[in-house]
């Protein structure tokens, strides 16, 4: 068996022994000891695969095995990985960790919370290891289905609603996704569905305008592509914290990367075409999430309409068809998913004390809580860009590849998007003046606690990975620019 299928196995197992525990020590223990596998899992991946490169290894995709599942449309279990696939298996594996310390408490139900917690996590990490289209559907798929319950059952607020509209939003671009994927199939001649071997053929022009649109679309609904966002805010807003964090940090890369996956690698021509008018889309996304954020007081929204901003930001660099855009975009998915995981983290950790999301209903927490208040401090700093973070890195490196394109729509979308940077400090220093100085708003949050020690470690552990990205980033992004390159070279510019 392929290594890279124990990122499904560990998640599978996880579900096979919670079924088989008995009491919540061993749902947790379950969950810390499956979790922290899939970190050493993920390490060793990037070890593997390092080294691998370094020993000559020039193959697009490494590690790569295929079993047959469906031989009359040649459908099969195919694998393999990236620099990009791997950066995307630590971060999903660091906010998977991460969240089992944040759902500590979690209550009631609790086996059946991580249940379904876990079968999400095998969706998402079977989704990053497929080179087959259809598989990587199925994986898709497996991610998206638990999100109605976990909404449904654990969420607050309008959380019926709110699990129904994302559900609907999502299946809907997902029979989009389909028609495109078999048209994919049905129109390159390679009687595969592999993404390597169908990449070696010529899709007619023609036909990669129809599957461009559908397989961009498809994906880009779930990477918040404006002006079908809507489900987003309304799901971050209802979800349970770890499930907030997995959906933000997560499940929404799941559509920046198809749409760099499939749609621009498969169809480039098309992707040439075409971009400008996504890039309108997702230039208006940028700036527009970062307006309604500011005018949000309730502190999942702002997050939430952060998260659509800059989850623009990652398909406006895609859509950019250069190598440091693309690079840019990667890291930002990378960045985004730590910074917006620690933010749902504090801000749930907040409203576990407070019982109340709403900035105006609080004031000067910084004094009762200075573990939680500082650290979202370095969050926000994080978020709108701050040099030694990640946000900088990240965003640096977009702007640097977009200014690349030189015609006239580029440079001005590219202008309009830097403005979210300003945008974005303004409703970040508006929020944390609110909430975190000032005097106190209600009495009984004096007598509020700071965080636990479960909550500190998984908070750090978050923080640490931003560090990391925005001090180092070089070492991130050459493992990402050097596989970008396969994508690149497809394209006719």
């Amino acid at each position: 068996m392929n290594f890279l299928s124990l990122f499904v196995l560990v998640p599978v197992l996880m579900i096979l022994a919670l079924f088989l525990s008995k009491n919540r020590k061993q749902v947790l223990a379950i969950m810390v000891t499956g979790s922290s596998l899939l970190v050493i899992l993920s390490a060793n991946l990037v070890y593997q695969y390092i080294a691998a490169r370094n020993a000559g290894a020039v193959d697009p995709m490494l590690f790569t095995s295929s079993v047959a599942w469906y031989k009359p449309l040649n459908i099969n279990y195919s694998v393999g990985v990236d620099g990009v696939s791997v950066a995307m298996l630590c971060l999903s594996s660091v906010i998977v960790f991460t969240g089992v310390f944040t759902s500590w408490r979690i209550a009631p139900l609790t086996k059946e919370f991580f249940l379904w917690f876990s079968l999400l996590a095998a969706g998402v990490y079977g989704f990053f290891i497929s080179t087959d289209l259809f598989t990587m559907f199925l994986f898709y798929e497996t991610a998206l289905i638990p999100m109605y319950l976990l909404i449904g059952v654990w969420g607050s607020g309008k959380k019926e609603y709110s699990a129904m509209k994302l559900t609907l939003m999502l299946m809907g671009s997902s029979m989009i996704l389909l028609v495109g994927i078999l048209g994919i199939y049905f129109s390159s001649g390679a009687n595969s569905m592999d993404i390597l071997e169908i990449v070696k053929t010529t899709i007619p022009v023609q036909q990669q305008y129809l599957f461009f649109t559908l397989t961009f679309f498809g994906f880009g609904v779930l990477g918040a592509l404006f002006p079908f966002h809507t489900w987003s805010p309304d799901g971050h807003a209802s979800a349970p914290t770890a499930v907030s964090m997995l959906h933000a940090g997560v499940l929404m890369k799941l559509g920046g990367y198809g749409c760099f996956r499939v749609a621009i690698y498969l169809m480039p021509e098309a992707a040439e075409k075409l971009s400008p008018i996504f890039l309108v889309l997702t230039g208006i996304g940028v700036v527009y999430g970062a307006l309604v954020a500011i005018r949000q007081t309730d502190l999942k929204y702002i997050n939430a309409y952060s998260s659509v901003s800059h989850c623009n930001l990652v398909l406006f660099a895609i859509l950019m068809l250069t190598q440091t855009a693309m690079t840019g975009a990667v890291l930002q998915m990378l960045s985004h998913g730590l910074i917006t995981a620690l933010f749902f983290a504090l801000i749930g950790m907040i409203y576990g004390r407070t019982h109340t999301r709403l900035i105006t209903e609080m004031g000067g927490l910084m004094k009762i809580m200075p573990f939680l208040g500082v650290c979202f401090v370095i969050a926000g700093l994080a978020n709108i860009g701050l040099p030694g973070l990640s946000g900088f890195a990240a965003e640096m490196t977009i702007f640097i590849g977009a200014f690349e394109n030189t015609e006239i729509l580029y440079r001005v979308l590219t202008i309009a998007s830097i403005t979210s940077i300003v945008i974005g400090a303004v409703y970040i220093l508006r929020t944390v003046g609110k909430f975190l100085y000032g005097s106190i708003q209600n009495p009984a949050h004096a007598t509020l606690d700071d965080a636990h020690w479960y909550e500190r470690f998984a908070v750090i552990t978050l923080i640490a990975g931003i560090v990391y990205i925005g001090s180092f980033p070089l070492g991130v992004s050459d493992m990402i620019h050097e596989s970008l390159g396969n994508v690149v070279a497809q394209l006719v510019r």
